[in-house]
């Protein structure tokens, strides 16, 4: 009789909400491409900082998928200043955002000019509540791993964290190609 092999309730419910964040998206840009065909509707550009950031969340993905791997070998001076490293570049990217978001607000892309900028904030600022998320939760494991109490070495809240901080990080991706792809 074959045996199956059942995934972590962890995991399964991470994956439940990135597959209702994703539907989130995929209805939030829908909505500007049909938004956009509007007479009023603005066209913009992004600040060249997002380009920084974004250049900030590829190197945290990064740091974090070494993390990961050397979390599963035990090598936890290496684990630690890796989680270190992630969270500081995940702190890094959030203030970038807001740079940017600052940057957008001096130039007259405010909230009630118009509806572009409008979904402007909408979406971005969205994706950035999931980072701050995402860095929360970094920051939980930072702690975890400094901790002198526990010496737990199940690695799926790593694995967990991983997924969902690559899925943000792509999020990211997505975003910044379709708002610059679809003016």
């Amino acid at each position: 009789m074959e045996q199956r092999k059942k995934i972590h309730p962890h995991k399964f419910t991470m994956w439940v909400g990135i597959a209702s964040i994703v539907m989130m998206f995929a209805g939030l840009t829908s909505a500007y491409i049909v938004k956009k065909s509007q007479a009023n509707w603005t066209t913009f550009e992004l600040p060249v900082i997002f380009w920084y950031s974004t250049a900030v969340i590829i190197a945290s993905s990064v740091t974090l998928w070494m993390a990961l791997k050397a979390f599963k070998l035990r090598e936890m001076i290496k684990y630690r200043s890796l989680i270190v490293s992630t969270l500081v570049l995940g702190v890094l990217f959030i203030l970038l955002q807001i740079i940017g978001f600052n940057q957008l607000w001096e130039n007259g892309f405010t909230l009630t000019k118009n509806v572009s900028f409008s979904f402007l904030y909408v979406i971005i600022g969205l994706h950035g509540l999931h980072v701050v998320g995402g860095a929360i939760a970094l920051l939980v494991l930072f702690l975890k791993a400094f901790s002198r109490k526990q010496r737990n070495y199940d690695s799926v809240p790593v694995e967990v964290m991983s997924t969902y901080w690559h899925f943000v990080d792509f999020l990211w991706i997505y975003l910044l190609i379709f708002l610059i792809m679809i003016k």
